[in-house]
């Protein structure tokens, strides 16, 4: 997914997003993942002042009929106050159930430290046999974060992320890294517009780390196929995941050297 945030206007932000999970729910989607910080936008102003709460039914509720009425599962980034905690987290929205706050973004920015706290523990759940890992933009910079992810088994590693203009070599190679690095698919929603020109770049890559689908325009649904066979035979063929130690050895330093002049 793909679309831009009014900042501060979370009950603005909660109705474009029941619109978009019905769009998603139309093209024959089976889960659908948002941009960070997606319901309340990503500026200071915003994580300044009071944010969502998990025990407030107000803004959740339009969500939890759509998903009911769609079938649709939806991943849903937010910043968030709960239990004295500030964080910037996924809620998953899944038909016939509570929605629930399943993973904290683990690895802040600078600025995002003095006023975030970092999740503890990563998080997957499964849907039709896919098990599918979650994160939060800067962790996917991390490649322990996706191996972690991969080594629970996830077959998915989807992100959620708010890219500054400069950022798009940076993002798509960080993206399609981690699918290459672990064999898996890499699914990357991103935020544009207001109120700092952000990017987007959202898109599917394969466990090859090719780009497979993406948003063309300002906003828009990226859609792909997840199956489970390709991630086998990437594995095979890359052997990088098979091959890893998980003990290196200690690390040994001549110490310093002199070159000849």
């Amino acid at each position: 997914m793909q679309a831009e945030a009014r900042p501060g206007a979370l009950l603005h932000n909660v109705s474009r997003a029941t619109h978009l999970i019905a769009e998603a729910a139309d093209a024959d989607a089976d889960v659908v993942v948002f941009p960070e910080a997606f319901l309340t936008g990503y500026a200071d102003e915003v994580f300044a002042a009071p944010l969502p709460d998990l025990d407030d039914p107000q803004w959740q509720d339009p969500l939890r009929r759509i998903v009911d009425e769609t079938g649709v599962i939806a991943i849903v980034n937010t910043t968030l106050q709960s239990s004295g905690r500030r964080t910037l987290t996924d809620v998953v929205f899944a038909p016939g159930r509570a929605p629930f706050a399943a993973y904290a973004k683990q690895h802040l920015h600078a600025p995002e430290r003095e006023i975030f706290d970092a999740g503890e523990r990563g998080f997957s759940f499964e849907v039709k046999g896919v098990r599918v890992a979650l994160s939060v933009c800067y962790d996917a910079n991390f490649p322990e974060h996706a191996a972690a992810a991969a080594a629970s088994g996830a077959l998915v590693y989807v992100n959620s992320g708010a890219y500054f203009p400069g950022g798009a070599r940076r993002r798509d190679l960080h993206y399609a890294s981690r699918a290459l690095d672990n064999g898996m698919y890499v699914v990357f929603s991103g935020l544009v517009g207001a109120p700092s020109d952000f990017i987007g770049g959202s898109a599917v890559f394969d466990p090859l780390g090719r780009r497979i689908a993406h948003v063309e325009g300002r906003e828009g649904i990226a859609i792909a196929d997840i199956d489970p066979a390709v991630v086998a035979d990437a594995r095979a063929e890359q052997r990088m995941w098979r091959d890893r130690r998980d003990d290196l050895g200690k690390y040994e330093s001549a110490g310093k050297l002199t070159s000849r002049v």
